[in-house]
């Protein structure tokens, strides 16, 4: 049994980065292979502040995605 799933839609790395950089003070997001790099202790309303920035991201993605769509016409 196979089990479907919805592709992905395409994240722009820049605005990860960008977000996962301004609330948690990280340099990269890429594996390097060590603990001191990889793992960091993040507060709750850091990551809640993060998670609220990445929702207003998506909102005005599908937002504007919305007009393009309903001008295109």
């Amino acid at each position: 049994m196979t089990i479907a799933t919805k592709a992905k839609p395409a994240v722009p790395e820049a605005l990860i980065l960008e977000i996962a950089t301004r609330h948690f003070f990280v340099e990269t997001l890429e594996t390097r292979n060590s603990d001191r790099l990889d793992f960091h202790d993040v507060a709750v309303w850091a990551l809640r502040a993060a998670l609220e920035d990445a929702f207003e991201a998506g909102r005005i993605a599908g937002a504007k995605a919305m007009l393009a769509a309903q001008t295109s016409r």
